[in-house]
């Protein structure tokens, strides 16, 4: 009987220890990590930023508002730890007219991005 554990379990190990490698091997390289990145907003407007938006995965899909206070002229604003799943996350601003700003950032570092009177601005007209 002894014999026979024996031999089964020497038989069998290689097979373990393959399949051991695969999965830890597809686990650690296979499938990509979740990257975070920090977002600057300076607000060179003449308007407040009253809310921040960032849409991770579809553009359209936006998350809370971000400020608990506005951004005002001459101030800024880091969002820290923004999710970055793709190549690209967005970031949206509305003033205190209700526009909106719109700027997709890179998910490869840090980015800064400063609205001003020239940013373009959507309306809803």
């Amino acid at each position: 009987m002894r014999n026979i554990m024996c031999c089964s379990v020497g038989r069998y190990l290689p097979v373990c220890l393959l399949v051991a490698v695969v999965l830890l091997s597809a686990n650690a390289f296979g499938s990509p990590t979740s990257n975070s990145i920090n977002v600057t907003i300076t607000n060179s407007s003449q308007k407040d930023i009253r809310h921040v938006y960032v849409a991770v995965g579809s553009p359209d899909n936006w998350g809370p508002d971000q400020l608990s206070s506005a951004i005002t002229t001459g101030g800024s604003f880091t969002l820290n730890g923004v999710a970055c799943d793709g190549s690209t996350v967005r970031v949206i601003a509305e003033d205190q007219n209700g526009c909106f700003y719109y700027n997709n950032v890179s998910c490869d570092g840090n980015a800064t991005w400063t609205i001003s009177d020239n940013s373009t601005a959507d309306c809803g007209g």
